[in-house]
């Protein structure tokens, strides 16, 4: 196991109703003006929005609001908002949303504060030391962003989807969480959702870091409570329970903690970045077609983790490594298949793949080699693109 520092100071509220308490923990937190961010009209619909800014209300907080912010977020609305945020001297971010919203919310909270471009943290340019806190009212259980100090951005100018990774600048002050506020979603939703925190457990999870056995045990229960929860809710949408344990399960899987004492890798998130800058597929259903494409290829390469993972979890019982990864990409496979999620680029809408490109952007973002679990080359990255067909 490897040195770590881990910090989580995330406050949770779980359960039904507790988006009313978000203007409590607003003055709470002793915030004179606030930001609340959301997304394009469903929060609206549904009449949480109004519960929120009630909620802040009654609580003498008082309040701006921006919406309209899209799944795969990008710079430009964020830097229309940062300008808003500076204008009204915000002092606390409300995200409404999923992760597409905290996403864009921790832009927000990072580039107001800032005397430059907010993108200069996405390019390595710059480092976020300082940030507007921020609150989460989440309705999409899947980024774990109410949890992390992470943030995803597209530069729709660049072409480039990246992400950076704080340890407490950009980690939510609180985050509200009911299950409730998830019943609504489509099928297809809920299922890039668990993919979506699926690969963010098995990104930590392949490591070769050795004697991690804590962590690993944790990634595996997590793993397969998930897949337990997310048969039940495709069976019944409105059992509650099910729900519950998939929301909570998507904050464990990227807050953090299954990743302490261990290299991690993000290759496939990487590989997945580049599909979805490119065409706006749903990251969690991009994932869905990288994720196996990668274990596959690792079956001939690194084949020990993946190998331990199908033994542990999906029930793979083949005692050579190489067969044991083979089965457990075809597993993982399967699973995805259950939940009705694409299994190819095909299935994603991508008919005339360029893997050219999709392999220059990938070391164009993540350098040349990457080295995560596996040290990848161009061949390499175009080799397991090739495998998404």
């Amino acid at each position: 196991m490897d040195n770590f520092s881990y910090v989580a100071p995330t406050r949770y509220l779980f359960g039904r109703g507790v988006e009313n308490e978000v203007g409590r923990l607003a003055a709470e937190a002793g915030w004179s003006r606030v930001m609340v961010v959301y997304g394009q009209g469903s929060a609206v619909r549904s009449g949480l929005l109004s519960r929120v800014t009630a909620s802040l209300s009654q609580s003498g907080v008082p309040f701006i609001q921006f919406g309209g912010i899209a799944p795969n977020p990008t710079a430009a609305p964020v830097r229309e908002a940062i300008v808003m945020a500076r204008r009204a001297c915000v002092d606390g971010i409300i995200a409404v949303g999923g992760g597409s919203v905290i996403d864009s919310a921790k832009a927000i909270a990072a580039g107001a504060l800032y005397d430059g471009d907010f993108w200069d943290f996405y390019i390595g340019a710059a480092t976020v030391t300082d940030a507007i806190p921020v609150g989460v009212v989440l309705t999409i259980p899947a980024a774990g962003s109410e949890g992390s100090g992470n943030s995803v951005i597209t530069n729709e100018e660049t072409g480039q989807k990246i992400s950076i990774r704080t340890d407490k600048a950009l980690r939510p002050v609180f985050a509200l969480l009911n299950p409730e506020l998830t019943m609504t979603l489509p099928q297809a939703q809920t299922a890039a959702g668990v993919a979506d925190m699926m690969a963010h457990i098995i990104e930590r999870y392949l490591t070769t870091t050795p004697d991690v056995e804590v962590t690993d045990r944790l990634s595996e229960g997590l793993l397969t409570a998930i897949m337990t929860s997310a048969r039940r809710v495709i069976a019944n949408p409105n059992d509650y329970e099910a729900r519950a344990n998939i929301m909570w399960s998507g904050t464990l899987a990227h807050n953090g903690i299954c990743g302490c004492g261990r290299r991690e890798d993000w290759t496939s998130h990487g590989l997945e970045h580049v599909l979805s800058a490119l065409y706006g597929v749903t990251h969690g259903a991009g994932l869905a077609v990288v994720f196996p494409a990668w274990i596959t290829y690792m079956a001939d390469r690194l084949p020990a983790k993946p190998a331990q993972l199908g033994r542990r979890v999906f029930g793979v019982t083949a005692t050579d490594d190489r067969e044991a990864a083979l089965a457990t990409a075809a597993a993982l496979r399967a699973f995805f298949a259950e939940l009705n999620l694409p299994l190819t680029l095909g299935d994603l809408g991508i008919t005339d793949p360029d893997f050219a490109k999709f392999t220059a952007d990938f070391h164009r973002d993540k350098g040349n080699p990457y080295r995560g679990y596996w040290t990848m080359t161009p061949t390499d990255t175009e080799a397991v693109y090739r495998l998404m067909v």
